[in-house]
């Protein structure tokens, strides 16, 4: 199987053979020398790359006027648009999770129709271009969106590659050896089995896009042209599938590791019949299943780190970009925070003017304003327009710990372990962290929001464990504690850890039917805050009950039979 790396400089060579067919490449990588060891390569592959910014104007992505040039020469001057510049190659968009839906949904339609359609009339440029998608976003904000990351054939992730490891490089193909591959991949087809194969295999991933398997099948004859051939053998369609089908899984194959029940011999006859002459017949409809099963497994081994965890999260999902219980809401702002596009308004009462769209509005009606003596530039009210930002509000992650004796000691140590670990993440975040522990029938707080790592392993050390169970007092808590940061301009986030087996009621007094009821009770009211959670169950042997409360509060469920911090602590970090 190859590495992360390894599939990076693959990716580069069958980008440069097809860079049109196979959509781009999403590429998950925060600044540093590995991204610049592998965009510098990409530079190298002799395509026509432009780069993109994400703030980019329609005008300068599609085509308009030329402000500059109209201002200076007082008459309307077109220019020709980014994307219609980039027919036949790449786009570049670094910070591509900073995307506008407007100029996503711009970029996305060109890319379908192969068409960008200038201001001027009748101007129709026809391009046809890839994708290279950077995607630098931390874990808990939201990533490229899904419509764009699901036309790009290739989803790289090289976050974890040392930098020792680019040094390892595979050279470019010369401008004739790329030309005689291109002409080769024209006469490289798919059969019908194979088609059949990948879309079985697609199935079993829980890839219900359509157009993954026809980029897998596009990669297959990328990689048989690139090896001189014209039939797609075994080979090509696991490359194709550990490179296009394996990153977008979204379960578990079913009978991944199901034993097969050994079949009962047959009989053997006493004499041959006419019945064995049809036995080679019979052996290519085993062929389809045999390939199906070659390529699942090829699929199973290289399933990404983690992938068992996430998908019973809820990790296929892509986070919305409004999502909350992240880095916090998004609010709007007039003065800080990240810049949106400008909107028409006037200036006043904290707003800004955006001086450069108000020029963008005034410029096409100079003509018309020409008779105003003394004027160079006549703006009128009408061309005003507004700065506007977007910031994210503080969050704070409410740890509900059940310290019962329900939950043995070992498990309460691995828990106090992952909210160490948590604490260090949310320091580094500037988040803050809340934890209250429930032990016979009261609930603690052991630690008010807070970002003080020294002050929550004193409020840890001395936890105790021990008593009931009574996780309606720990929910009525939580709730209170939610709605008090609310109201402080933060964004609650809870997270549970129990068993789910209440036996304490919400006066305090014992009754395990009462109890669970009265859970039951302030799960739905949780529900109806609308807050994120996160229910991890501790139990040695999963009852239900914790699922139970999870599904009425709208919570995000992970059984744990086996506590371990640092997977509470990536647990916890995948729902932020």
């Amino acid at each position: 199987m190859l590495d992360a790396w390894d599939q990076a400089q693959r990716a580069l060579l069958c980008l440069q053979v097809d860079p049109v067919g196979l959509g781009g490449v999403w590429l998950k990588a925060g600044f540093g020398p590995v991204r610049q060891t592998w965009l510098t390569q990409l530079q190298q592959l002799g395509l026509n790359l432009k780069r993109m910014p994400h703030h980019i104007d329609h005008e300068r992505l599609l085509g308009g006027i030329d402000l500059s040039v109209t201002l200076a020469q007082g008459r309307v001057v077109e220019q020709r648009g980014l994307l219609a510049q980039a027919d036949e190659g790449l786009v570049l968009l670094p910070m591509a999770e900073k995307l506008s839906p407007s100029t996503l949904a711009m970029l996305l339609q060109a890319q379908d129709q192969g068409q960008v359609q200038g201001l001027s009339l009748n101007s129709l440029h026809s391009s046809r271009f890839g994708v290279v998608a950077l995607d630098e976003s931390l874990d808990d904000e939201p990533g490229v969106p899904l419509k764009l990351k699901e036309r790009l054939a290739l989803w790289l992730d090289v976050q974890a590659v040392d930098w020792r490891k680019s040094e390892e490089q595979l050279a470019p193909l010369p401008a004739h050896e790329c030309q005689h591959v291109r002409n080769l991949l024209r006469q490289v087809q798919a059969t019908t089995a194979q088609q059949q194969a990948l879309c079985e295999v697609a199935l079993a991933l829980g890839v219900d896009n359509l157009r993954a398997c026809l980029l897998a099948q596009r990669l297959a004859c990328v990689n048989a042209a690139l090896h001189e051939r014209t039939q797609l053998d075994d080979e090509d369609l696991q490359f194709a599938v550990q490179m296009v089908l394996s990153p977008r899984a979204t379960r578990m194959p079913a009978n991944a590791n199901a034993e097969q029940p050994p079949e009962p011999p047959a009989p053997e006859p006493e004499a041959p019949d006419n019945d064995t002459q049809n036995e080679p017949d019979q052996a290519p409809s085993s062929e389809p299943e045999a390939l199906e099963d070659l390529l699942l497994a090829a699929a199973i081994a290289s399933l990404p780190p983690k992938l068992l965890d996430q998908l019973l999260l809820g990790g296929a999902k892509t986070k919305p970009q409004s999502s909350s219980g992240s880095s916090g809401q998004a609010q709007l702002s007039k003065q800080r925070g990240r810049p949106l596009s400008p909107r028409l308004g006037k200036p006043g009462a904290g707003a800004r003017l955006h001086l450069l769209a108000t020029l963008r509005a005034a410029a096409p009606k100079q003509k018309l304003r020409s008779q105003h003596a003394g004027q160079r530039i006549a703006i009128r009210t009408e061309d005003f327009h507004v700065q506007r930002f977007a910031h994210k509000a503080a969050s704070c992650i409410i740890v509900a710990m059940d310290a019962s004796g329900s939950a043995a000691l070992a498990r309460l140590a691995e828990a106090k372990g992952a909210v160490d670990l948590l604490l260090q993440q949310s320091y580094a975040r500037r988040d803050s962290v809340c934890v209250i522990a429930f032990r016979g029938s009261q609930v603690q707080t052991l630690l008010p929001a807070t970002r003080s790592l020294v002050r929550a392993k004193k409020a840890l050390a001395g936890l105790p464990g021990g008593g009931g169970t009574p996780i309606a007092l720990a929910l009525k808590h939580a709730s209170e504690q939610a709605l008090a940061l609310q109201r402080a301009g933060m964004t609650p986030l809870l997270v549970m850890l129990s068993d789910g087996k209440a036996n304490v009621t919400l006066e305090g007094l014992g009754g395990r039917a009462q109890a669970q009821e009265d859970a039951m009770k302030w799960a739905q009211q949780w529900a109806r805050l609308g807050f994120a959670s996160l229910w991890i169950d501790t139990a040695v042997q999963p009852t239900g009950h914790a699922q139970e409360l999870s599904q009425a509060m709208q919570a995000r469920y992970l059984p744990m039979p086996y506590v371990a911090s640092q997977r509470v602590a990536d647990a916890i970090a995948f729902i932020r």
